[in-house]
């Protein structure tokens, strides 16, 4: 297979440089395998925290901090298939621990760092894990009075040193240890061997490994890992995945949308996530790429601008954010920057939209405008994102039509996929020459997708899920007799590309017996800038209403524009206000059915979060929780409103 390059710069042959799924078999041999074709290439940029400056490592020095981790990690003398869990920020430790533990044959439980105590209790324990690295002793402090009693659990791992200086272990509850990974480490470490020698030589390494006595390599149809779904309602589902599926995944993944060594990608949903964990982790090990990882949201502008990435992977909310920031900076630059970027979108919009028809023949005065507009305009803003992007994916949830115009017509390729970690979890994605925004594009290479009962999307493929852990009957229900995998989500194929059109399970049925799907209706609310988030309610009621969460931005701009005082919680609540919002949300819902208008709202600044309980991990809305918290206000909508 060869694969055409998609930007101006000059990339390696991806033949040479893409490790196959065949070839690697498991998940700690396309790490072996990466080490040994390309040492001394970069693979990681991280900041160091204690020295204040980024750190890049090679592949030859990852493969000596893993086999540094392995050695520890064999010395706990856990048998091939238990479990061990990790609940840390995207880092080298991640994937040192990570390899670690696949190449003992171990099973790995990643975990969300934002995630509830209860939540990472529930899951320890089902999972039955037996280690636990987290990142500082304060964020076991906050687990200990739910996981110190856990039945398997044995061994509590901190990134950060604990305890006094000069002690090795501290009881973390009874019959638990809580250890630093430091301590850990260098008590297995052969003298002269320790983590501020990364320069060990390859041969060295070789005899090092060679000294070890480990178990066989995994079978690529073994459990890899346990990746816990967020469901919205009740507790979360463990997903096994083998080696084969991540790998098989990640190679169908880059046929559809290549890689090279060159690119760099920027690491920013958390690795627990399936999709950051296949496309922003195995995916660059398989083409030799490098990842940065960065800090955090609120550090993201600094990072983007020292990483640099070519590649950007993020959900919508992500994409959503950039652009909210960058409306903001541009209110600020008067009438005539405006206009500028505006007629830059146009012209980058149809440039796009004559570049997908390939039958239609470009305007000559679109080159010329936008050799002008480029310089002037688009590489300017997107000089704010590293300057460096060839390609931004967005999965993990739709994409505003509005914000994929936005960058394409900048010139930015923006990728829409579509999956599940049931999948490993990508099925389908758009392609640079093949791209419907509004679409998720087509199945990826070697997935099979067809349209079943209800309009569900229904998937096969190599990169399927083994089952759920311990919930055979909840297997069957999603994996039918045929190895179709039933994702409850509705959609449809059109040209190849598929559209999601809502989720089945997710159906609102009022009084009159209409049925509505809330999700639907809630997207097409948050588009206005004034809404970050919506619940749509009305189950059993005549009629809807909407608790809406405001941007504090866009909120201070309309109540300057009310005479009310932003920063008075009684503004939140002043007809004036809500008949704004209604007005806006009339709107947003103008080609929805009559009977799905909203008829009155709630209004509030306080974000939902996964913090508070009301989001998932993965930033989805938990419905009942939502309409639990707020029975009150929602009382008091249908209490104050009448059908009209």
């Amino acid at each position: 297979m060869s694969y055409k390059a998609h930007s101006n710069s000059v990339h390696s042959d991806l033949d040479a440089d893409l490790i196959s799924c065949e070839a690697a078999r498991t998940l700690p041999g396309l790490l072996r395998l990466r080490i040994e074709r390309t040492p001394e290439a970069p693979a990681y940029i991280q900041f160091d925290s204690t020295n204040e400056k980024w750190r890049s490592y090679t592949w030859q020095e990852m493969g000596a901090l893993v086999t540094r981790w392995k050695r520890a990690l064999a010395k706990e003398q856990f048998s091939p298939g238990e479990r061990v869990a990790v609940l840390l920020r995207n880092s080298v430790e991640w994937v040192c621990f990570d390899q670690a533990s696949l190449s003992l044959g171990l099973v790995l439980v990643p975990l969300y760092p934002s995630d509830a105590p209860d939540n990472i209790a529930y899951i320890l324990e089902d999972s039955g894990t037996r280690l636990l690295l987290i990142g500082t002793q304060g964020r076991w402090e906050t687990l200990a009075p739910l996981c110190s009693k856990l039945s398997g659990l044995k061994k509590i791992l901190s990134v950060q040193q604990v305890g006094p200086p000069l002690s090795k272990t501290t009881e973390a509850g009874e019959g638990l240890i809580l250890e630093s990974v430091d301590d850990w480490l260098a008590r297995t470490d052969p003298p002269g061997i320790g983590e501020s020698n990364h320069s060990e030589t390859h041969n060295e390494k070789r005899t090092d490994e060679q000294a070890e006595k480990s178990p066989p390599e995994p079978d690529p149809q073994a459990l890899a890992t346990l990746v816990y779904t967020s469901g919205t309602t009740g507790r979360p589902k463990g997903v096994m995945l083998s080696h084969h599926n991540i790998l098989w995944n990640a190679e169908a993944t880059l046929k559809a949308i290549p890689g090279y060594r060159e690119d760099v990608y920027l690491s920013l949903l958390p690795l627990s996530h399936m999709f950051e964990r296949t496309v922003g982790y195995y995916v660059p090990v398989m083409a030799g790429s490098t990842v940065g990882f960065g800090r955090s949201l609120k550090d993201l502008s600094k990072d983007i601008s020292i990483i640099r990435p070519t590649l950007l992977i993020a959900v919508p909310q992500i994409y959503e954010g950039i652009l909210t920031k960058m409306q903001h900076q541009l209110e600020e630059q008067g009438r005539l920057a405006r206009l500028l970027v505006n007629w830059t979108l146009a012209i980058g919009w149809e440039r796009f939209s004559e570049t997908q028809k390939q039958s239609e023949q470009p305007h000559w005065w679109h080159a010329t405008a936008w050799s002008i507009l480029n310089h002037l305009v688009a590489a300017r803003i997107l000089a704010r994102l590293g300057g460096r992007l060839r390609i931004a994916v967005s999965g993990g949830g739709p994409l505003y039509a509005e914000t994929a115009r936005f960058f394409i017509g900048l010139g930015l390729p923006v990728i829409q996929g579509y999956g599940l970690t049931e999948a490993s979890p990508v099925l389908a994605a758009n392609r640079l020459d093949d791209n419907v925004p509004n679409s998720v594009g087509p199945a990826l290479p070697g997935v099979e997708i067809r349209i079943g009962g209800d309009d569900e999307l229904l998937a096969r493929s190599p990169g399927i899920m083994l089952g759920y852990w311990n919930k055979p009957e909840e297997t069957r229900v999603a994996i039918d007799a045929e190895g179709w995998l039933h994702t409850g989500d509705k959609a449809h194929i059109s040209n190849g590309h598929v559209f999601i059109s809502g989720r089945l399970k997710e159906i609102l049925v009022t009084s009159t017996g209409e049925k509505i799907p809330p999700g639907d209706v809630e997207t097409a609310i948050t588009q206005d800038p004034l809404f970050e988030q919506a619940l749509v309610t009305g189950e059993g009621k005549p009629y809807l209403v909407a608790l809406l969460v405001l941007n504090q931005h866009e909120w201070e701009k309309l109540a300057t524009s009310l005479n009310l005082k932003a920063d008075d919680p009684n503004s939140l609540s002043n007809p004036a206000a809500k008949n704004d919002a209604l007005q806006r949300i009339k709107s947003a819902l103008r080609g929805f059915p009559k009977y799905a208008r909203i008829r009155t709202v709630y209004m509030t600044l306080e974000p939902w979060q996964v913090e508070n309980g009301l989001l998932t991990p993965t930033m989805k809305l938990k419905r009942n929780e939502l309409q639990k918290r707020f029975a009150d206000k929602i009382a008091e909508l249908y209490a104050k409103s009448s059908p009209q």
